[in-house]
């Protein structure tokens, strides 16, 4: 990466419903392919890199998402780039700052905390508009036990269940800052149920589907399928218990990522 002489911390925002993710994939729409499409349409000449804060799952969104741009020559105009670059993305995903970083940043190390939300709602049917940002449980969930289950996750536990795909060198003990259910006052529509509601998870860094397999526990648990002793034990070196359920991504979103400095 030595021939990027020059890099910018860029902040976005997009709506996940109908890509399959952020990286790229082959014959698959990404938001890292469409930033791609976009640049190289814009700037033909430049070489580039684009690194991500990084890798959200297929329909999931993102509020404060972030990346890293590399780039061999200098931007002029940051104001411009911005104008002209959200010009021509789709109407799903827009950028909303950039700004130069010199050249010890590392996006991926100097990451301090990625804060998480997942909306949801019970009981009646949503109507379908609601689907891209709201995922919805028709049964009947204890919403208590459900917030008394979401603040056993706080603190430093081996996830080993929570994630898809283990790979023998992950690191499975991760710390949680704070995790919590309460009314969903963020985002708001005509179309959305009376009442829906938000897990706040915040912490340095989540693995794979950890963050959707936490949900479906706590689905779990309000649906009486799962105590809370046994969310307790399976955070726990060892844990036997097999989860039944992984949370749909498209209730999902990076709500806030800050940054060392």
């Amino acid at each position: 990466m030595d021939q990027h002489r020059f890099r910018y911390l860029v902040r976005l925002q997009y709506l996940g419903f109908r890509y399959s993710g952020w990286q790229i994939q082959p014959k698959q729409r990404t938001v890292e392919a469409m930033l791609n499409k976009t640049f190289t349409f814009l700037y033909p000449d430049v070489e580039y890199k684009i690194l991500g804060a990084g890798r959200t799952d297929a329909k999931v969104s993102a509020l404060d998402g972030a990346f890293e741009l590399f780039l061999a020559q200098e931007l002029e105009n940051l104001n411009l780039f911005l104008m002209e670059f959200n010009k021509n993305l789709p109407p799903d995903i827009r950028l909303l700052s950039i700004q130069p970083k010199q050249g010890d940043f590392n996006i991926i190390k100097d990451s301090k905390t990625k804060e998480y939300l997942y909306l949801f709602s019970y009981g009646q049917k949503n109507h379908p508009f609601s689907a891209p940002f709201i995922s919805n449980y028709t049964d009947y969930l204890d919403l208590e036990r459900m917030k008394m289950g979401a603040m056993l996750f706080e603190g430093t536990h081996d996830f080993s269940i929570y994630t898809a795909e283990l790979k023998p060198n992950t690191k499975t003990v991760r710390h949680i800052d704070s995790c919590y259910i309460e009314e969903n006052n963020l985002l708001k529509a005509n179309f959305f149920p009376e009442k829906s509601f938000i897990l706040k998870i915040r912490g340095k860094g989540f693995m794979r589907y950890q963050i959707r397999m936490i949900m479906g526990a706590l689905v779990q648990l309000g649906k009486n399928e799962l105590t809370l002793a046994e969310i307790e034990a399976s955070l726990k070196s060892g844990s036997g218990l097999k989860l039944k359920t992984i949370a749909p991504g498209s209730g999902l979103l990076l709500n806030q990522i800050s940054f060392k400095g």
